[in-house]
């Protein structure tokens, strides 16, 4: 039995391999004789083309004659410049200048008690005489683009006489009603300004300047008070004396000051080259004790250094409430004014 099963195997095999041999053979019809053939190559096994072949192509190398050009690596752009546009500055926006100017302000100071007094009598008048003028200088040097530190400095001062309807005191002097009293006084104002550049920034070309005002103030005003028609000698002729054997006198003088910040905004508009507009506000105030502010609007023309002014002028101010005495004031009224720049 298990030589039958071997025998049959045997002829299984000798049966597929003279078919595999069968099928690589071709007959020639020309002579009837087989023909020999290769055996078709298997596709797993054929040759790729001759495309597929050839090796992948190196990048181009860069060019060496470029400056800067890169030996290794990707090659980056950098992004263009941003266009540069020139800070245009207008007439008198560089180097220094020197002015002078005047104004005409007609009201009167008004002179009163404060908290700290303790006398019955009352203290309120006004202060008599119109100045014929008060009149001012400044300085002022460019710091950086735009900017401007500036000193100026401006006094009023005027006398008059006033009959008190009531008895009223003044300093260290009472004056009894229907007592005619002559009355003076002088107002200073020094002033430290850094006009400081606020917007636009940068300038370019605009005409427009808006400056915000970082400033000091000392301010002081000075009174005095006098009965000028009161005797200041006896019948005689000799001068009447008082308790302590010096010689009566009717004044009555003091001196009311304070140091201030102040802030605030100015605006320049340039027209043309020549002609601007320009106005100032600034101020700062301690409640219960000083106020001050001052204000400016004027048309401004120059003509080579020199620059003309002409517009309006407003100042204020109070003394401190807390002590024996204060002054207060608000002055309002044209200004001319000359300015000569170095530029």
């Amino acid at each position: 039995m298990i030589r039958t099963g071997i025998l049959c195997l045997l002829c299984v095999a000798a049966w597929a391999q003279q078919r595999d041999s069968d099928e690589l053979q071709q007959i020639d019809p020309a002579t009837g004789k087989p023909v020999a053939t290769q055996p078709a190559t298997p596709p797993q096994q054929a040759a790729p083309p001759a495309a597929q072949q050839a090796p992948p192509a190196a990048p181009p190398a860069p060019a060496q004659d470029q400056p800067g050009a890169a030996t290794s690596g990707p090659v980056i752009s950098a992004p263009p410049e941003l266009p540069k546009y020139p800070d245009v500055r207008m007439p008198g926006e560089s180097g220094w200048s020197l002015g002078a100017y005047v104004w005409v302000p007609k009201e009167h100071p008004i002179f009163d008690r404060g908290r700290a007094s303790f006398f019955p009598q009352a203290s309120q008048m006004t202060m008599r005489g119109t100045p014929k003028f008060s009149d001012g200088a400044e300085f002022g040097i460019a710091v950086g683009l735009h900017n401007t530190l500036r000193i100026s400095w401006f006094t009023a001062r005027a006398a008059g006489d006033l009959t008190s309807p009531v008895d009223l005191t003044a300093w260290n002097q009472t004056y009894v009603a229907g007592t005619l009293i002559s009355t003076n006084y002088t107002v200073q104002d020094f002033k430290l300004s850094f006009d400081y550049l606020s917007w636009p920034y940068p300038v370019e070309s605009r005409r427009f300047r808006l400056l915000t005002l970082w400033q000091l103030q000392y301010l002081s005003v000075r009174t005095v008070f006098d009965a000028p028609q009161l005797p200041l000698v006896d019948s005689t002729g000799a001068p009447l004396v008082d308790a302590g054997g010096n010689p009566i006198s009717y004044a009555g003088q003091g001196t009311k000051w304070f140091l201030s910040p102040t802030f605030g905004l100015g605006a320049h508009e340039y027209i043309t080259k020549d002609l601007r507009f320009e106005i100032n506000a600034s101020g700062f105030a301690v409640p219960h004790h000083w106020t001050i502010w001052d204000t400016d609007a004027s048309i401004n023309y120059r003509i080579g250094h020199i620059e003309v002014r002409a517009g309006v002028k407003g100042f204020h101010y109070k003394t401190s409430t807390a002590g024996d005495f204060f002054v207060k004031n608000t002055m309002l009224s044209p200004v001319v004014s000359l300015r000569w720049y170095s530029d």
